[in-house]
C-alpha cells in the first residue's frame, strides 16, 4: 500500500484530536493549539472524556460520539489504548489517522502490531506512531507539537525524528524559508518515506522534497518511488549515522570496507537524491537546486580580489572533488593586457585588493567567454581603498549584458563593511554567501545533483554478452551447503567466477609439500604457492602467500615452511593442502579489489576500488547497487582515485575498461542470481591494456531465511521469447535502456499520423529525452514489452504504467506504421494482459484519441467497457482482471 487514502492525510474535510487536553505544557494541550489556531477552514473535533471543553471547543466524550465522521484524527493518548481508538476510527469512516503516542515497539502480537491490524480492515492509513505530527501550512493543519506553525512555501520536509524537525523548523523559519508540507513518520509503522514520495512527487505545490532518514524498511519501495520523484524535482536528503557499520566483518575486504552507510550513499545517488552532511548545507542545497541555475560540466573559474580568499575556494573545491577551469591562451592574453603587472592571471584570476569596479568587470567578462567554464566563482574581500557595493554593482552589469551565461556564485567576505554588496548581488538573483566553502559547496551541489540526472536516463552501451552459467554457479553452491561448509576453496571460488565471466588464471591443489613440488614442474616455471585453508581469511597476513618459486625442490621447501609459519600465526586453522598457480607477469597493471555483498536493507552490491594487500589503508572505493550495466559499471569506477591511474599515464596505456566493466556487471548479476553468496572479494584483478585478471578470490556462504531482494528490480530475462507474425520469426522482450535510438527509429518508420494518435503530437523526430525516459523504466512499477525484428529493430511497443498501489495501470500500445494490420497489436495487448495478471493486477485502462477506430476496436475485442473522459477528445477504456 503506497498512496491509498492519503489525500485524507493531505487535504482532509474535518479532523480529530484523540487526547485534547486543557492542562498546560502537556503534548494534548499543545496539538489542540496549534489545531485550532492555524486557521484550518474545517472543523476540528476534541475528543476527551474527562473536559466538557477544549479551548472554547466543545470536547466529545468518544469517537462514536463524534457529530461527523473526521478524515484525519491525530490521536495523543496513551499507547495500550490506541488500537481500540484506530477500530472505533476506522468503523466510522475515517481515512488516516497521526498517532502521536509512542510505546508501540515491534514483534508479534505487540501494541505495533495491533494497531495495524486494528487500520487493516478499513484501509485506515497511519503517520507514526512515535512522531512529533504533521504540518501543511496552507491548508492551515498544524496537527503537531511543535513551538511554531512555519510559513507557506514549495518545500516538503518529511523526517523520521520529530526533535531534527522541531530544529530545522526553527532554524529555517528565522530565514525566511516555507513549507508546502512537514511530515514526521517516526516508527513508520504504516506510511513510510516511499509512500510519501510517490505522493509528493505529484504535488503541484510541492517544488523540492527534503528527507531526514535514519533507517530504511522497504528499500524496492523507496527506490521505485525516490528515482520517479527525483525526476520532476529536486529531493535532497541527510542520512543519520555515518559510522561504517560493516567495519566489523572479518571474512573479507568487502565486507570491512563497504558499511551500511557507503550502501546508503549509493541508493541515494542511483535515485537521483543530493545527499548532504547537516540541517543548514540541506537548505542551502533545495535554494541552490531551486533557483533555476544549469550546469554542464564541474569546472569553475575563480575571481578574486585576495590572494588567500582564492586558495581557500581551491582547497574547497578539490576537496569536494571540483575542477579550476583551464584558461584559453586568448583568455589569459586578454587578462595580461587589462590587469596590473603583479595580477594574477591563471586561475584563480587575483586582480588584487586594490581593484576598483572596473578591474571586476574586465576579469569578468573575460572568464564568462571562457569555453571551459561552467561556472564562476566571484570573491571579494573589503579593503579601505576599494568600495565592496561598487564591485557587486559591476558584476551585475557585467553578467547582464553577456551574451554567454554560464552559472555565477558570488561571495563577499565579511559583515557590515559588505552588506550592501550582498544585497546588491541578492537583488539580481546572483546566489551569494558568505565563505568562499559555502560557494563552493552550492556550486558542487549542482554538479552532484546534475551527474546524479544524468545516471537517472543514460542510455548505456550494450554489453558485449560475456557467457554466464548460473545453473553451474548454483549446483557448486548448492553441494558446498549441504557438506556444511560456509566458504568456498580457492579452486572452488575460481569455478563461481568462471560461471560469470570472470577471467581467472588456473590453480592446482596440492594436498602435502611433495604432491605441491610435482604440481609445480606441471605448471613450469614461476609459481605462487598459497596455503588451502576454510580457516584462513586473508591469507598473506599469516605468511600463506610465497611468490616467484621456481622447480619441485624450492616449492616443496616453501611449503614447509608455509606450514610452520601458518601453524604458529594460527595453530586453530584446518590445513587442506596448497595450491598453486603460474606467476602472472604483468608489471605496467593496476592491483584493483571487486566484490558483492548482500546488504540487508538493500539487497545485492557490488564494491569496487583500488586492490592490494593495503586495501583497507588505502580506503580508495565505490560501492553502487546491483543490478550494474556498463554505463553504472563505468560511473562506479570513475568514483575512485584509481581511476585515474586506468585512465593511462607516462608509459602506461589505458586499461581495458570494457573489460573491467563486464567483470562489474557479472559480478552484479551473480549477487542477484545467487543470494547465497553473501561475501565476494576478487582481490587482487589485475588490470591493464591487455585485459583483467583475477589472481584470489575469497567466497563465503550463507542459506538465508528472507534473502533480501534488490532494491532495484534486475532486467526481468525471462519475459524474453520467440513469436511469428505471419512468416517473420521476432522477439518479445522488455524494453532495454539500449533501445532508446531505436524507439527513435521505430517513430521515424511510422507516419506523422500514427505518432500523434500515440503521443497527441507530431513531433518526428522523438526526442532524445523522451526516448530516455521511455526506455529506462522502472521494472517494478512499469513494463514496456517490445517486440523486435531479428535486425533488432523495434515494431512495436506495448507498455503498462502502474499506479503506487500496485492494483492498477495505464496501458499505451503502439506499432510501426509498415506493420500494421499484420496482427501485432493484438499480440503485444495480449502478451501485456497476460504480464498485468500475473503481477495481480486489478485493472488495466487507456485513454484512446476517439479517432483511433482501430484500436478502440481492439481494445472491446479485448473486452475492455468505454467510459467518458475528461478531455472530450479521448475515451477512456477500462478492462477488470480476474
Amino acid at each position: 500500500m503506497t498512496t491509498r487514502n492519503l489525500d485524507a492525510l493531505f487535504e482532509p474535510r474535518a479532523i480529530a484530536l484523540v487526547g485534547a487536553s486543557n492542562t498546560p505544557h502537556t503534548v494534548g494541550a499543545v496539538l489542540a493549539r496549534n489545531l485550532l489556531e492555524s486557521g484550518f477552514k474545517g472543523p476540528v473535533l476534541a475528543v476527551n472524556p474527562h473536559e466538557q471543553a477544549i479551548r472554547s471547543t466543545l470536547s466529545y466524550t468518544s469517537v462514536a460520539d463524534l457529530p461527523i465522521t473526521p478524515d484525519l484524527a491525530v490521536i495523543a493518548t496513551p499507547a495500550p489504548g490506541v488500537p481500540q481508538i484506530i477500530a472505533d476510527l476506522g468503523a466510522r469512516g475515517c481515512r488516516a489517522a497521526v498517532v502521536i503516542s509512542a510505546g508501540f515497539a515491534a514483534g508479534e502480537g505487540g501494541l505495533r502490531q495491533q494497531l495495524l491490524q486494528a487500520a487493516r480492515p478499513h484501509l485506515l492509513r497511519i503517520v507514526g506512531p512515535n512522531c512529533l505530527g504533521f504540518i501543511s501550512p496552507k491548508r492551515g493543519i498544524n496537527a503537531s507539537f511543535v513551538h511554531l506553525t512555519p510559513a507557506a512555501g514549495g518545500i516538503a520536509l518529511v523526517a523520521q525524528s520529530g526533535a531534527v524537525t522541531a530544529a530545522a523548523l526553527d532554524w529555517a523559519n528565522s530565514r525566511g524559508f516555507g513549507f508546502s508540507h512537514v511530515v514526521t513518520i517516526g516508527d513508520a509503522a504504516d506510511v513510510d518515506f516511499g509512500d510519501l514520495l510517490d505522493y509528493l512527487a505529484l504535488d503541484p505545490e510541492t517544488k523540492a522534497i527534503l528527507l531526514y532518514v535514519e533507517s530504511i524498511t522497504d528499500a524496492r519501495k523507496f527506490m521505485t518511488a525516490g528515482r520517479i520523484a527525483a525526476r520532476t524535482k529536486p529531493v535532497v536528503v541527510i542520512k543519520a549515522g555515518r559510522s561504517a557499520a560493516g567495519a566489523k566483518a572479518a571474512f573479507s575486504h568487502t565486507g570491512a570496507l563497504a558499511g551500511s552507510d557507503a550502501v546508503y550513499d549509493a541508493a541515494f545517488r542511483r535515485a537521483g537524491m543530493l545527499r548532504v552532511g547537516e540541517l543548514r548545507e540541506l537548505f542551502d542545497a533545495v535554494t541552490t537546486l531551486t533557483a533555476g541555475l544549469s550546469i554542464q560540466g564541474d569546472r569553475l573559474a575563480i575571481l578574486t580580489n585576495g590572494g588567500g580568499a582564492g586558495v581557500m575556494a581551491v582547497d574547497a573545491l578539490e576537496a569536494r572533488g571540483g575542477r579550476l577551469a583551464t584558461l584559453s591562451a586568448e583568455g589569459l592574453e586578454r587578462l595580461a593586457a587589462g590587469l596590473p603587472a603583479n595580477a594574477s592571471r591563471g586561475n584563480p584570476v587575483d586582480i588584487l585588493g586594490d581593484a576598483q569596479a572596473d578591474r571586476y568587470s574586465l576579469a569578468l567578462e573575460v572568464l564568462l567567454q571562457e569555453p571551459e567554464a561552467d561556472a564562476i566563482l566571484v570573491l571579494n574581500c573589503p579593503v579601505a581603498v576599494a568600495d565592496s557595493a561598487d564591485a557587486a554593482r559591476a558584476v551585475v552589469a557585467t553578467y547582464a549584458k553577456a551574451k554567454t551565461k554560464p552559472p555565477i556564485f558570488s561571495c563577499w567576505l565579511g559583515d557590515g563593511a559588505v552588506a550592501e554588496g550582498r544585497r546588491v548581488l541578492a537583488a539580481a538573483k546572483i546566489p551569494t554567501h558568505e565563505t568562499p566553502d559555502e560557494a563552493v559547496r552550492a556550486f558542487t551541489h549542482l554538479v552532484a545533483h546534475r551527474q546524479n540526472q544524468q545516471m537517472l536516463l543514460q542510455t548505456p552501451a550494450l554489453s558485449s554478452g560475456v557467457s554466464r552459467d548460473p545453473a553451474a554457479a548454483r549446483k557448486l553452491i548448492e553441494a558446498v551447503l549441504a557438506s556444511g561448509r560456509t566458504e568456498l576453496t580457492d579452486p572452488e571460488a575460481r569455478e563461481v567466477m568462471k560461471a560469470y565471466g570472470v577471467p581467472v588464471i588456473e590453480s592446482r591443489a596440492a594436498p602435502t609439500p611433495e604432491a605441491a613440488g610435482l604440481a609445480a614442474e606441471a605448471i613450469g616455471g614461476p609459481v605462487a604457492l598459497k596455503i588451502l585453508s576454510r580457516d584462513i581469511s586473508h591469507k598473506s597476513d599469516v605468511g600463506g602467500v610465497v611468490l616467484n618459486l621456481t622447480g619441485a625442490d624450492a616449492v616443496e621447501a616453501a611449503a614447509r615452511r608455509m606450514l610452520e609459519t601458518v601453524a604458529a600465526a594460527k595453530p586453530e586453522a584446518k590445513i587442506d593442502g596448497f595450491s598453486l598457480e603460474a606467476m602472472v607477469q604483468r608489471p605496467k597493471s593496476e592491483e584493483l579489489i571487486v566484490g558483492v555483498l548482500q546488504d540487508a536493507v538493500f539487497g545485492p552490491v557490488v564494491l569496487f576500488g583500488r586492490g592490494g594487500v593495503a586495501v583497507e589503508v588505502e580506503g580508495d572505493r565505490a560501492i553502487g547497487l546491483s543490478p550494474l550495466d556498463d554505463v553504472l559499471a563505468r560511473e562506479l569506477i570513475g568514483r575512485t582515485r584509481i581511476s585515474k591511474r586506468l585512465a593511462g599515464y607516462r608509459d602506461r596505456p589505458p586499461a581495458d575498461l570494457a573489460a573491467l566493466s563486464e567483470v562489474l556487471i557479472g559480478l552484479s548479476r551473480l549477487a542477484a542470481d545467487l543470494p547465497e553468496v553473501v561475501e565476494l572479494d576478487i582481490n587482487p584483478l589485475l588490470a591493464d591494456a591487455d585485459g583483467v585478471i583475477a589472481l584470489d578470490a575469497r567466497i563465503r556462504l550463507a542459506r538465508p531465511d528472507h534473502a533480501p531482494r534488490a532494491a532495484i528490480r534486475p532486467y526481468p530475462e525471462d519475459l524474453t521469447h520467440s513469436v511469428t507474425v505471419g512468416d517473420t520469426a521476432l522477439t518479445v522482450r522488455a524494453i532495454r535502456p539500449q533501445d532508446a535510438p531505436r524507439l527513435i527509429e521505430m517513430l521515424n518508420q511510422s507516419t506523422p499520423e500514427d505518432v500523434r494518435l500515440r503521443f497527441r503530437t507530431g513531433f518526428r523526430p522523438l526526442p532524445e529525452s523522451w526516448a530516455q525516459r521511455l526506455s529506462q523504466i522502472d521494472y517494478d512499477r512499469e513494463m514496456a514489452l517490445v517486440a523486435a525484428a531479428p535486425d533488432g529493430a523495434i515494431l512495436g511497443v506495448s507498455r503498462l504504467a502502474g499506479d503506487p498501489e500496485g492494483a492498477t495501470a495505464e496501458f499505451a500500445l503502439m506499432v510501426r506504421s509498415d506493420w500494421q494490420n499484420r496482427g501485432l497489436g493484438r499480440l503485444l495487448l495480449q502478451e501485456l494482459l497476460g504480464y498485468a495478471a500475473a503481477r495481480k493486477l486489478v485493472q488495466v485502462w487507456g485513454e484512446i484519441d476517439r479517432e483511433n477506430r482501430p484500436m478502440l476496436d481492439m481494445a472491446a475485442a479485448f473486452g475492455f467497457e468505454r467510459h467518458p473522459s475528461q478531455d472530450p477528445s479521448l475515451t477512456r477504456v477500462v478492462k477488470t482482471l480476474p
